[in-house]
């Protein structure tokens, strides 16, 4: 009885009703389109770690961003690879350059250097250019994402890197870096040249381990030999590469305060229409109270209307949500929303709704049940 006239409440008045379900459905896209832009841009922070195929990261003690490393000895390598429980272990090399433009102009590049004959390290795929685009001579692979910054280099283009001569023989797709100098990869040897760096060092050693090896334990046994090096499950440095960014920048924050915006209009928009909708029938729910409705059944009244405004505005706003991210979600500006936030936006977005039927409630609370029989 109560639900139902909550519902043939809601739909008498259906200009306030669209303007509550428009307040919801915005709080649940921005929540989410925010979230997943959010996801989006901190995942780049750990995208070489993510996308390295290693089990563990060797590198300086103080290593706390993958794009910023101190270098190591090479020679420490093999007491690594000595190990028990070592499958391979591959040293890497990252460091910034120039690369020279047609026009004359340089842009600053950030320069990975990979083993070659090993996937250690691969962080791409190539989609254009031979899969041993590597092998080539002076041969460099940039992201099909970063033409605009690099003048749309074709196969084949030479260029130039810190003054040395480079070719593009291979282009990969969506392998950006958080910062804005695009990635290009090369071999171990040349990206030395590349960044400028002494050939008997490198930035880290990626290690993979044998199957069932308690990665843990190797890592504990790398520390032991290597004293002056921090070693540390891949999972782990991504994290740390990502808090990196987290607490050194106002991103968290930025995105935090325009969430939390969004949350607080829906609140306040839901608020105010069921709020307008009890004052408009304030009569109505002072005959309710005289005919001995309960405090308790006018507040199943006003929470059925909140939810039944929630249930719809969500499930709307979800299929916003899915749709936006469809159709304007790249590589630049990627929109990554876990199964997590949609559940965790719905049920906050909910509960927000609920809460809002309090301010309705306050002013049917203070109505007199006697004005209507006097009147």
């Amino acid at each position: 009885m109560l639900w139902n006239i909550a519902f043939q409440t809601l739909l008498y008045d259906r200009g306030k009703l669209f303007a509550g379900l428009i307040g919801v459905i915005f709080s649940v896209v921005l929540v989410n389109i925010q979230g997943g832009l959010f996801f989006g841009l901190i995942h780049k922070a750990s995208l070489l770690v993510d996308r390295s195929g290693a089990d563990i990261w060797v590198g300086h003690s103080g290593m706390h961003n993958v794009d910023f490393p101190h270098n190591i000895p090479e020679r420490w390598i093999y007491r690594i690879r000595s190990i028990e429980g070592v499958q391979a272990a591959e040293p890497i090399r990252i460091g910034f350059g120039e690369i020279s433009l047609p026009d004359g102009n340089y842009e600053g590049v950030n320069v990975v250097g990979i083993t070659e004959g090993t996937d250690l390290g691969r962080a791409f795929e190539i989609v254009e250019g031979p899969e041993d685009a590597l092998s080539y001579s002076d041969g460099v692979i940039v992201d099909q994402c970063d033409n605009q910054k690099l003048l749309d280099p074709a196969i084949g283009d030479v260029r130039e890197i810190s003054g040395n001569r480079v070719r593009i023989s291979g282009k990969s797709h969506g392998v950006l870096s958080f910062l804005v100098n695009p990635y290009v990869f090369t071999t171990y040897v040349r990206a030395a040249e590349f960044v400028g760096s002494d050939p008997s060092t490198a930035s880290y050693f990626l290690v993979r381990v044998k199957p069932g090896v308690d990665r843990e334990q190797v890592c504990a046994e790398i520390r032991r030999r290597l004293s002056d090096v921090a070693a540390m499950p891949a999972e782990e440095y991504a994290a740390i590469s990502v808090n990196f960014w987290m607490t050194r920048t106002g991103i968290g924050l930025s995105f935090g305060a325009a969430t939390f915006l969004g949350l607080l209009v829906g609140l306040v928009m839901v608020g105010q229409t069921l709020y307008a909708m009890v004052l408009d029938r304030i009569s109505e729910f002072a005959t309710l109270k005289a005919i001995g409705a309960s405090e308790r059944e006018i507040v199943v009244l006003l929470t059925a209307q909140s939810g039944m405004v929630a249930i719809v505005g969500i499930a709307v706003g979800l299929a916003f949500t899915v749709g936006i991210r469809h159709l304007f979600s790249t590589p630049q500006a990627s929109i990554q929303i876990p199964p997590g936030l949609y559940i965790a936006s719905a049920a906050l977005v909910f509960t927000i709704c609920l809460a809002a039927s309090a301010l309705p409630y306050l002013r049917v609370r203070r109505v007199d049940p006697h004005s209507v029989l006097q009147g």
